[in-house]
């Protein structure tokens, strides 16, 4: 039978996931009395409010009840983790809901808004306490650079598929050239999260350069795309003069700046895995 353990609800890391339920529990219920929105944007702060509310509360029940110790993966990188990819939804809602939804006499919507760059900053403290671990403690896959930058991938990728309407592409092959590197770079990005962390590399031969060919295959998919994307999609197309909020045009520039920053990280994890297994591998 699993005991309790108070120190899970008050100590600071344990005060911040309340906080943060709190936090997040106000966001959506705030947003779900203005009404439902069609908009995948909207959709997408209203899931990241939900997600982060869930998790928050089932990591404190978790830690609460002790049942945490028993699960079969290694905790404190998966809450690290999720603290991480947390902040990343927080920052990414509490720019794009008050862009779109909020004006001078919505209330509500303002009132969401604050809430959800607060909790951002709750995100960000929890964060930087489960960051400060004591001196030669291990971590896991998530909490380390590759990790990270695995997460940072996937996340890019979200935003980018948030943003995406089937009439953008669906007549250009270059264009479903480009959400066929989003997908599949997504995918197999996801899939090695979910095979370090379940700790089945050792069952694929090689892991460590497969991880590179696939780094190198995705800057290259990412680089025709970062070129073919805008080639094609602003194709003798300006932002038309009427062009208000969510307007398609500023979906495709989003899109634009995401597969850039999304070509940087790929490059970023391409170097970093090339000198992780070649020079310092064999100091």
């Amino acid at each position: 039978m699993s005991g309790v353990d108070l120190r899970a609800l008050t100590q600071p890391v344990g005060i911040m996931r309340i906080m943060a339920a709190i936090l997040t529990c106000m966001c959506f219920s705030l947003v779900a009395t203005t009404g439902y929105e069609t908009s995948t944007y909207w959709a997408w702060c209203m899931f990241t409010w939900c997600f982060c509310f869930f998790f928050s509360l089932l990591i404190l029940i978790l830690e609460f009840t002790t049942v945490h110790a028993k699960l079969p993966f290694a905790w404190e990188d998966f809450t690290t983790a999720f603290a991480m990819l947390a902040t990343l939804m927080c920052l990414s809602v509490s720019i794009i809901y008050p862009t779109f939804y909020t004006c001078k006499t919505c209330h509500r919507e303002i009132g969401a808004s604050v809430v959800s760059w607060v909790c951002f900053g709750v995100y960000a403290g929890e964060v930087v306490l489960t960051r400060l671990r004591p001196s030669g403690e291990n971590i896991g896959f998530l909490s380390t650079l590759p990790g990270i930058m695995k997460m940072l991938e996937t996340f890019f990728a979200c935003l980018i598929f948030m943003s995406l309407e089937t009439a953008q592409y669906s007549s250009s092959p270059g264009l479903q050239w480009c959400v066929a590197t989003y997908s599949l770079c997504f995918i197999f990005a996801l899939l090695i999260m979910l095979l370090t962390i379940a700790q089945l590399t050792s069952f694929v031969p090689f892991f460590d350069k497969l991880m590179i060919v696939y780094n190198i295959l995705a800057v290259v998919m990412y680089t025709t795309a970062m070129v073919i994307w805008p080639l094609y999609s602003f194709r003798n197309s300006k932002r038309p003069i009427n062009c208000g909020h969510l307007c398609p045009w500023d979906k495709l520039v989003v899109i634009t700046f995401m597969t850039i920053i999304n070509f940087i990280v790929y490059t970023l994890d391409t170097i970093y895995s090339i000198s992780l297994v070649f020079f310092v591998s064999n100091e």
